[in-house]
């Protein structure tokens, strides 16, 4: 039996240079000094069998000052909205949630110009890196926060506003999972100044959470939800003493 062969190597070149290219953002990018990222960049290219290389990264070199930009308002968020946060420092350096947003952002930028696997691959290495599943097909606002970032997972056709909090184990998916789908919006849209908290499920590329609600821990939506609503799941906990339960 003859199988296809497959460079699998290049998974470990993708991840150097994705973190390169992240440290990168904060140093020498924006001045175009990075010949070596270039370099890695045509290299990984060439192992996907990708042609115009050099030409998709005159495009891509392009986005970085713009994506700078965008983490820099994206720290800020988190400065303002994390208690435990003591500077932006501690952000850019410390923080697995604003980690991801940031690989999103450079492989979004690839995935917009429709070029194969490279994405993918980017955020999958986030992915395991910080525990948040980003597709890079989702659209993303400015001054995005993810707390905690574990288990966190945002479907391909996501849209999220600006001025959105997300807190660890939230799922923006889709109903159902059919190949016949995939050009279809799938995955839901959330609007400008929400907050979604711990745990919780919103379902279906027709839902749109109105600008300004919260979504309480532990909900599953699958329908729209109007502005300024605040959506809550009830349960009673019933609470026995030691003694009591003895008895």
């Amino acid at each position: 039996m003859q199988f296809k062969q497959y460079n699998l190597s290049l998974k470990d070149d993708v991840e150097n240079f994705t973190k390169q290219l992240f440290y990168s953002l904060f140093d020498d990018v924006c001045q175009k000094k990075a010949q070596h990222l270039k370099d890695s960049f045509i290299n990984i290219l060439n192992g996907l069998c990708i042609e115009n290389a050099e030409s998709v990264w005159e495009v891509y070199q392009q986005s970085f000052c713009e994506i700078r930009e965008k983490l820099d308002l994206d720290a800020q968020a988190f400065e303002r909205t994390d208690p435990a946060c003591k500077s932006l420092g501690e952000v850019y350096l410390a923080y697995p949630g604003f980690h991801a947003i940031a690989v999103h952002r450079l492989s979004h930028e690839l995935y917009k110009i429709n070029l194969p696997i490279l994405p993918r691959m980017m955020s999958e290495y986030a992915h395991g890196l910080t525990g948040t599943d980003i597709h890079p097909g989702a659209t993303i606002g400015d001054s995005f926060f993810i707390d905690h970032a574990t288990g966190i997972v945002i479907g391909e056709t996501t849209v999220i506003k600006n001025n959105v909090k997300i807190y660890q184990g939230v799922t923006l998916g889709g109903l159902q999972v059919k190949k016949e789908l995939a050009s279809v919006k799938r995955h839901p849209t959330i609007e400008n100044n929400v907050t979604i908290y711990a745990n919780a499920t919103i379902l279906g590329g027709n839902v749109v959470v109105g600008s300004d609600s919260i979504i309480g821990a532990n909900v599953c939506v699958t329908d729209s939800v109007p502005e300024g609503s605040i959506v809550t799941y009830e349960s009673e906990n019933k609470i026995t003493t030691r003694k009591s339960y003895a008895k």
